[in-house]
């Protein structure tokens, strides 16, 4: 019976490449079903790509990931495919597959994506989306083929892992870092509940962020809903961590920051003036 195959890159819907990985998958498994997970990943940006994925993983239907965002194609990277007790994880080994691997309970082997039979022949070595990756996410999706089939082993301690930055609890502040902007521009961060109960923060206090130079008070809220129209709020968000948010609007747009900048939070006894 023929496994789904769950796609994510970062190749947008402007161009023809999302469709065309789609059709080299039907041509080769015609009965196997494609599920996008989003193509929406900023170009080359590896660490969203994984947190989309890791964020995903956990609710998609045992199978196969194909996942594409690869900003050293055609270099000596590895194109590999990792089999988990979940099912097999397809794409590059840059760090964009370790954490839904992890995720999903590690791997149990891996391979490199070297057999000829399993390539498609390509003008260019730019699109592995379509040459390497997709055949191998089609075959093992269909049962045509087997991880052995496909290439030669790939050692599993060998897995590029991805270097997530850590929150840090320092005397009555918490130090994060924004680690992704969504499409509404609500911004989350690398800051757990956890983190904030440690400096005595719990939902329904004011809290206090440091963006550098720039501060805002907000409060912890529950829900949108639980402040005025284009106010700040910070909540906890649908993976579990703190995130910024502009009831009716964005938050990247109304602070002026994204992915990457550092915040610290602190609790304060009443709402900031």
């Amino acid at each position: 019976m023929a496994r789904p195959v769950s796609f994510l890159s970062d190749f947008g819907i402007a161009d023809e490449f999302v469709g065309v990985v789609h059709g080299v998958i039907a041509r080769i498994a015609p009965g196997v079903r494609v599920l996008d997970v989003t193509h929406g990943i900023r170009r080359g940006d590896v660490q969203s790509g994984a947190l989309a994925l890791l964020r995903a993983v956990q609710y998609l239907p045992n199978g196969v990931v194909l996942a594409v965002v690869d900003p050293g194609v055609g270099t000596d990277r590895a194109a590999i495919a990792v089999e988990t007790e979940w099912g097999f994880l397809v794409g590059p080994d840059n760090g964009l597959l370790a954490p839904a691997v992890a995720m999903v309970g590690g791997a149990g082997r891996a391979v490199r994506l070297e057999d000829p039979r399993f390539r498609l022949p390509g003008g260019g070595d730019t699109f592995a989306g379509r040459d390497v990756f997709a055949p191998a996410a089609a075959v093992l999706a269909s049962g045509e083929a087997s991880l052995d089939d496909l290439g030669p082993d790939f050692p599993v301690h060998h897995l590029t892992p991805l270097l997530l930055p850590l929150p840090s609890v320092e005397g009555e502040a918490v130090r994060g870092e924004v680690v992704w902007e969504d499409g509404f521009g609500n911004l989350q961060t690398n800051v757990s509940p956890e983190d904030l109960a440690a400096i005595g923060a719990a939902p329904g206090h004011h809290l206090v962020l440091d963006f550098g130079i720039a501060r805002h008070g907000v409060p912890w809220a529950a829900a949108y809903g639980d402040v005025g129209e284009g106010e700040l709020l910070a909540h906890v968000d649908s993976a579990g961590q703190i995130a910024v948010a502009v009831r009716g609007g964005s938050a990247a747009a109304t602070l002026g920051i994204g992915v990457g900048r550092s915040v610290t939070i602190r609790s304060v006894p009443e709402a900031p003036r």
